[in-house]
């Protein structure tokens, strides 16, 4: 017989760091209102979030970093929402957030999860705030979480 390790969906107890990106603030919000709604219904008192806004996506990884290094947190939850324009901006700002909260969470051992939307349009980043395509920010808070948890027990 093997061994399962499974997290379970229990946030009390937690400190989490929320980073969410100022630009397409009309999405972000809806994005860390569901995290924090996600983390409060699982137990986590409120008093636990500690909420950092940053100018953009391209901020996102440094101010987790810092959050990582500081030892104050057990997971932090990147937001934000990058709409597709005209030029390869796009592709630049997209490309490097992600790449660099992926060293984060892996270089700093501290569960990331990752809600950075990456859209081509505002209708889409609508509808992945909560509307037809669910909300990615209650996504990226459960990931973090069942992760903190996996974590625990390995």
């Amino acid at each position: 017989m093997y061994k399962t390790i499974e997290g379970q969906m229990n946030a009390q107890n937690l400190s989490i760091a929320i980073v969410a990106a100022r630009f397409n603030d009309f999405v972000v919000d809806r994005l860390v209102g569901g995290a924090i709604d996600y983390l409060t219904r699982h137990g986590m008192d409120k008093d636990n979030i500690t909420l950092v806004r940053v100018p953009g996506a391209f901020e996102l990884p440094l101010v987790c970093k810092k959050l990582a290094e500081a030892g104050k947190y057990d997971g932090i939850i990147a937001l934000g929402a990058v709409i597709r324009g005209g030029t390869p901006h796009f592709d630049y700002v997209c490309s490097e957030a992600a790449k660099g909260l992926a060293m984060i969470s892996l270089e700093k051992n501290v569960p990331l999860g990752f809600g950075l939307l990456t859209c081509d349009s505002l209708e889409q980043a609508i509808d992945r705030a909560g509307a037809k395509s669910g909300n990615k920010g209650v996504e990226a808070a459960a990931a973090m979480l069942e992760t903190i948890r996996v974590l625990e027990q390995i």
